[in-house]
This record gives C-alpha cells, structure tokens and sequence, in this order.
C-alpha cells in the first residue's frame, strides 16, 4: 500500500528579502511564476504570504486575493494555503483574507517565542481565527512551535472550535522555539496518534535545518514543507536558485524512501478538501 507524501511550498514569507537571496519572489507576478514552476516540480500545497509595494509584509486581503486567483489559474487543482502569521498584521486583521475562502489558512493555537520577539497568539485571537475558518469552510493547517500547540489543537477539535480530521505542522529549528532534535520529533508523532489517531501531520524546519526535517518526516511516513520562507540556500555557501530546486530537493527523498509523491488529487483526498474544478 502506497503512501503518497504531500509537499508543500513556502513561497515567500514574511522575513527573507531579494538582498538575501534574489530568487526570493515578492511581487505577485513573482510569486505566480514561482508557484508553478514549483507546482510542476511536485509541490501541491503553495503556503502563501503577500507584500506591500515597498517588500514588507501586509495582511491586505486584495492583495491575497489577486495571488489566490494566479495561482489558482496558473497551477490548476493546487491547494492554496494564506497565511495568517502575526509578523503580517495584527489582531484581527491577520484573519481579513479568510473571507476569500481558500482551501487552507495557517493557524497558530498558542504563542512562544522568537529570535527577537514574542509570537503571541492570544487564546481570545486564536478562537476568533478558528471560528472564521469554521464560518468560510477553510482547513487549518496547525503550525506547531510547541508540544503545547498540539495538545491545545486537539483540545479545540474535541470542543468543536476546530473541524477534524486535524492536518498539523511540526515546525522546528526557529531560534528561541523548539530545536530540530529527533527525539523530540518522535515524540511529537507519537503524541498527536495519541490524542487524534485520525491526524495527518507535516513538519517544516527552519534555515540549515530544512533538509534534516524533509528527511526526518518523509521516512517516517508524514508530509513535508520546503521552499524560500523557511530556507534561502542549498548548503551553507550556495543560494537556492528557485522555490522549484528545494521542491526537487523533497522529491530525491520521497524517491530515496519509496514515498509517491502526492497528486493534487492525492493532496485532496489525504486532507479531506472538495476537488478542484481544474
């Protein structure tokens, strides 16, 4: 029995800029070029940031908007997943492109630090988040910085304030948060089948880190996320020329570990979304 391994991309970002790594796309044509060519390597979830004329990041759900229907004409049947992260906006303006109804929006259920700040996801926010993604019909993916985060998902689910099946992303190697270490990565798995046996779960690790948890997730039979967001180079003295190259990158160790990787198609079912008209 196969078990296709999802990829998703992380096009942009709300951090890295085209004076770290030019082949960063900012502008919104930037990112609908990239997506595709990254689409067509084998992502099949795009994880979805916008910026403002001047680069910085926004929460402008216009410009979401124009993003969405790129991608959604240029990568037919990709999940497109926006982005509600606090460096983007504040309060409730994180959640203003929910209404746009993607398949997807991120979701972050408690707080913790970061390299130089405090990522604070209030419980009053967080519920506010969840009911809109209940409202427009738009999966969570739950972006774990913290064991904490996993027992409070699964908590929401058991209430009602988030739908199931859970779709959740293990996120290691931010500075301040939790470490790339596999024990702790193990122990992550083994908690989430413990508190939600019907879970499907991703991991995304951040900078020199994201090859490590690519192959730490794909031979243990989870999901993967890649791309320009989460890490600018290929090795410590070479720029990654694409968001296309790292997907690559993902597609070598699903080949390494006899992992098919997923369809967009696939991508939807695994997840429980309603099929693309593409």
């Amino acid at each position: 029995m196969t078990n296709p391994c999802i990829i998703c991309v992380a096009i942009t970002g709300s951090v890295p800029t085209q004076a770290d790594n030019p082949a960063v796309p900012v502008t919104i044509a930037e990112q609908i070029e990239s997506t595709h060519a990254a689409f067509e390597a084998g992502a099949t979830i795009a994880h979805c940031h916008v910026r403002d004329d001047a680069g910085k990041p926004t929460s402008d759900p216009e410009r979401f908007a124009r993003l969405k229907e790129g991608i959604e004409a240029h990568c037919p049947g990709m999940i497109v997943q926006l982005s509600t992260g606090g460096r983007s906006g504040a309060g409730r303006e994180r959640g203003g492109m929910l209404p746009l109804a993607p398949d997807m929006a991120s979701l972050s259920v408690g707080s913790n630090n970061f390299p130089t700040r405090v990522y604070e996801n209030s419980p009053d926010l967080v519920d506010w988040l969840a009911a809109e993604m209940l409202a427009y019909n738009v999966k969570p993916e739950i972006e774990a910085f913290d064991l904490s985060h996993i027992v409070q998902a699964t908590r929401m689910a058991g209430d009602g304030r988030l739908k199931g099946p859970l779709y959740v992303q293990f996120v290691m190697g931010v500075k301040n948060a939790m470490p790339a270490d596999e024990p702790i990565f193990d122990f992550y798995i083994e908690t989430l089948k413990r508190l939600a046996p019907d879970a499907q779960w991703c991991a995304a690790g951040i900078g020199p880190t994201q090859l490590t948890v690519n192959e730490w997730a794909i031979s243990k039979g989870g999901h993967t996320r890649t791309g320009l967001e989460d890490n600018i180079r290929l090795d410590r003295t070479t720029l990654a020329p694409s968001n296309a190259a790292l997907v690559q990158r993902a597609v070598d160790l699903c080949d390494k570990y006899e992992r098919p990787v997923a369809t967009w198609q696939e991508a939807r079912a695994i997840l429980g979304l309603q099929k693309s008209a593409a």
